[in-house]
């Protein structure tokens, strides 16, 4: 038996749900010798001779048929697809009506069919002046049928998994919540706070690393007084900013780095700086990172109720314009709290949960 993975893309496309996709396969296979192979939702995606951890093939378009011919249809015992969904990672307008399609086709006409659905998003909303106003109901008609359609599912936050129990009307179907896990690894032995060197990491994507240093800048200054930060490495794709320092601390621009350089690099750090929704934490890759390797999380958010066991003061730090102060006694709880939190949910846990869901 093995397991047949829809993604929007893989390596060596920059994509943190490919990643995310890769690391999981890799671990259920090291656990529970299950193999996999990829179906890529995108075209246009050329990684098939980069790419060398599994079989993958792409579609030829975007269409019920071309799905359907990557698709498994002649297994004796589970037709086994996992489905890693996020509307706007397989359409444009984050309406994938031709993935919803084929797989209703699919499920149809195959015997011992079984689809697994990890949603990543859901759906979008927006004001009436921005696109997502207009597309919201389609995306969520399309939500609906997936859930309809799948035999389990999960996703990696409570408010996710109301809006899901909320598009099938409360039905009695059980929701799986997994917080998602390090796409850079997961240090088995990691240094106290103490040992390590006074350095500020601000990692991820273009978008909300610009928020730390210009939206947050003020926030930034004050976490890097008052925690004795002397150097603030940036980790990601190049943001060409026009500053080189935050409140005389150097920057230190490292570019894009490979899964485990990051990791040495949060290994030795002292605190993790993310400006990210207090309320989605728990869907975050950064803060995902952060916890594994038992950083001091500090997070910029308006204020808002985590519903998914993190606690503001407890398992990480919470600032906004109301709150910049720290309580330096407690930086090492906090940082264990966080790790402790995250065990919870590693790559290894959550592999055996999939492998669980196929028995």
């Amino acid at each position: 038996m093995k397991i047949t993975t829809i993604v929007p893309r893989l390596p060596p496309a920059i994509d943190g749900l490919g990643d995310y996709a890769s690391i999981l396969a890799k671990r259920i296979l090291q656990d529970y010798l299950l193999n996999s192979e990829f179906i890529v939702g995108d075209p246009s995606w050329s990684g098939e001779k980069l790419f060398a951890d599994f079989p993958a093939r792409k579609v030829q378009k975007r269409s019920p048929d071309s799905l359907l011919e990557l698709l498994p249809c002649l297994s004796a015992d589970k037709n086994i697809v996992l489905l890693h969904y996020v509307g706007y990672g397989y359409a444009k307008r984050g309406c994938p009506v031709w993935l919803v399609n084929g797989l209703e086709k699919w499920y149809r006409q195959t015997p011992n069919s079984h689809l697994i659905t990890i949603f990543h998003e859901v759906y979008a909303y927006g004001p009436i002046w921005n696109s997502q106003f207009w597309t919201s109901p389609l995306q969520r008609s399309l939500a609906t049928r997936l859930i309809n359609l799948s035999d389990q599912y999960t996703t990696s936050n409570r408010i996710f998994a109301q809006r899901i129990s909320k598009l099938i009307g409360g039905k009695d179907k059980q929701i799986s919540i997994n917080p998602v896990f390090s796409n850079v690894g997961e240090p088995d032995h990691l240094n106290e706070l103490s040992e390590r060197k006074r350095q500020l990491v601000i990692f991820g994507g273009v978008a909300w690393r610009r928020r730390a240093y210009y939206q947050s800048r003020s926030l930034l200054e004050e976490t890097c007084i008052q925690l004795e930060i002397e150097e603030i490495l940036d980790i990601g794709a190049p943001l060409d900013l026009e500053i080189n320092s935050v409140a005389g601390v150097a920057i230190n621009f490292l570019g894009k780095r490979s899964p485990e350089e990051i990791s040495h690099f949060l290994s030795d750090a002292l605190v993790g700086f993310l400006c990210y929704p207090n309320q989605f934490l728990a869907k975050s890759g950064v803060f995902a990172a952060y916890c594994a390797h038992r950083l001091l999380p500090v997070c910029v958010s308006e204020r808002g109720e985590n519903e998914d066991g993190l606690e503001a003061g407890k398992n990480y730090y919470l600032l906004d314009t109301a709150q910049t102060t720290f309580n330096i006694s407690l930086q090492q709880v906090i940082a264990d709290n966080a790790h402790n939190w995250y065990q919870q949910h590693s790559v290894k846990v959550q592999a055996h949960n999939l492998y669980q869901k196929l028995y």
